[in-house]
């Protein structure tokens, strides 16, 4: 029975394994560490010494043989018992005895046992596979040229900066006199007029010119039934004489409001623009703007497509 590979089976599940009679081997764990002078890594290590002093029996190697061999407890502790003496007599001659992959131990000039662990064998069971290696360091790297490349691109960066800045100080007046020359001409001026001219007089106007010329029944003549009255149907063969225009028969409407103070504003945008404007009072409440009167209705007709590119909603009516 080889007693040294039991005792080796046991280092990797136990910190301490006793030899009955002899002494005791004692696991250390040792951390991960680096050699940095070597450049060298180390995986943690289980570290085997040796106890001379215990040397009792914990029935741990005992129990483990005899399970091994099926054999009694008596006959296993008589087999170590064996291994141990045949230890001792190797020693005292002044032998080296080794145990494989453990160590070696031999007597000292005192008489005394000395034990050298194996350095070449880890019983760290997380260890399993991990070599110790070596990582030197990386050579003809320096960090100051590095920098010195960053440096030099700096000049790239002011020079893309000044091409901004050069930009912006042309595009930034353009965008400027965009804005202020508008304001500051007549650019705008024609269509500001065509368009809210009359801002206190659209809405309502649309509104209620329907209203209102119904309430007063009142519709514009067309141009064919003033020129060419028709007479009835009953009385078709009688001559009717033509109608003898009066005398400021047609008048030029440009709004018709229910507000007074309406009125009155564009009575006075009226007359900013060359008329003689008057407010007639309908029956209805309302109040018209006439911007113009004429006798006949062609002329009123020119002067309403005239005054409704200023005031459209211009109608005619009669007075």
């Amino acid at each position: 029975m080889n007693v040294t590979a039991v005792i080796r089976e046991l280092l990797f599940g136990h910190d301490c394994v006793i030899v009955p009679g002899f002494g005791g081997f004692i696991g250390n764990y040792t951390p991960a560490k680096i050699d940095k002078v070597n450049g060298t890594f180390y995986p943690p290590v289980k570290q085997i010494s040796f106890n001379r002093n215990l040397n009792h029996n914990d029935g741990l190697l005992v129990g483990r043989i005899s399970v091994a061999l099926k054999i009694n407890y008596i006959d296993a502790r008589n087999l170590v018992d064996e291994f141990v003496v045949d230890i001792r007599k190797k020693l005292e001659k002044g032998e080296k005895v080794v145990f494989d992959n453990i160590g070696s131990f031999i007597n000292n000039q005192e008489g005394n046992v000395q034990f050298e662990p194996d350095g070449n064998v880890n019983y760290h069971l997380d260890s399993y596979g991990l070599e110790p290696f070596q990582c030197l360091p990386l050579e003809g790297y320096d960090v100051r040229k590095r920098v010195v490349r960053h440096l030099e691109k700096d000049p790239v960066k002011q020079a893309s900066i000044r091409k901004v800045l050069w930009r912006a100080a042309i595009i930034i007046p353009l965008l400027s006199l965009l804005f202020v020359v508008p304001f500051k001409t007549d650019l705008f001026k024609a269509k500001v007029e065509a368009t809210s001219m009359n801002p206190l007089v659209t809405a309502e106007f649309e509104n209620n010119k329907k209203a209102v010329d119904q309430a007063n029944n009142i519709d514009t003549p067309k141009k064919e039934e003033i020129a060419n009255p028709i007479s009835d149907k009953n009385s078709a063969k009688e001559v009717v004489a033509p109608a003898v225009p009066e005398s400021g028969r047609y008048i030029v409407i440009t709004g018709s409001f229910k507000s007074k103070e309406n009125a009155i504003a564009q009575v006075n945008m009226l007359k900013e623009e060359g008329f003689a404007p008057e407010i007639f009072a309908a029956d209805n409440g309302f109040y018209r703007v006439c911007a113009i009167t004429c006798n006949d209705l062609n002329t009123a007709d020119i002067k309403k497509d005239s005054i409704a590119k200023k005031f459209p909603g211009t109608w005619i009516s009669r007075k």
